[in-house]
């Protein structure tokens, strides 16, 4: 998060009309920058010259993203992770619930309660009571009975 700043806006929004009120009185704009920071106590020449920058971006003069722009990317941005995030959340849900849907039976798909031998699909209850019918027809053709 940015640090707040410790110059007002209306300090600021004056400090920049003074440059553009001056700026014909100097040889060069360095000097009209410096002359106008030293007036209203500003650290630096540098600083003024970015709000200078900024006021000229946001009134067209110059191009670049305008404050306004930057506050909406910025907004998009946080949105854009949030969705991210929450995607993630329904990713692992939906992980989750096919391993509980999926984690009772090894059963094939498409055949409920049922397993499928050699092409022949015999029910989970007959598999469970070993019927001589069962044993015949899934074990011997096997070769394990």
């Amino acid at each position: 998060m940015a640090r707040p700043s410790s110059y007002p806006p209306e300090l600021r929004r004056r400090a920049v009309r003074m440059v553009a009120e001056v700026l014909g009185d100097y040889p060069n704009a360095s000097a009209a920058l410096r002359a106008v920071a030293e007036k209203l106590g500003i650290g630096s020449a540098e600083t003024l010259r970015n709000w200078v920058r900024r006021d000229q971006v946001d009134s067209g003069q110059r191009p670049g993203t305008t404050t306004e722009e930057s506050a909406q990317i910025k907004a998009m941005k946080k949105e854009i992770a949030e969705l991210k995030r929450a995607n993630e959340i329904l990713k692992a849900a939906a992980v989750q619930s096919t391993r509980q849907r999926n984690r009772g039976s090894s059963l094939s798909a498409g055949e409920s309660k049922s397993r499928v031998f050699r092409g022949r699909v015999f029910s989970f209850n007959a598999i469970l009571s070993r019927s001589s019918w069962v044993r015949c027809s899934m074990l011997v053709p096997l070769g394990m009975y």
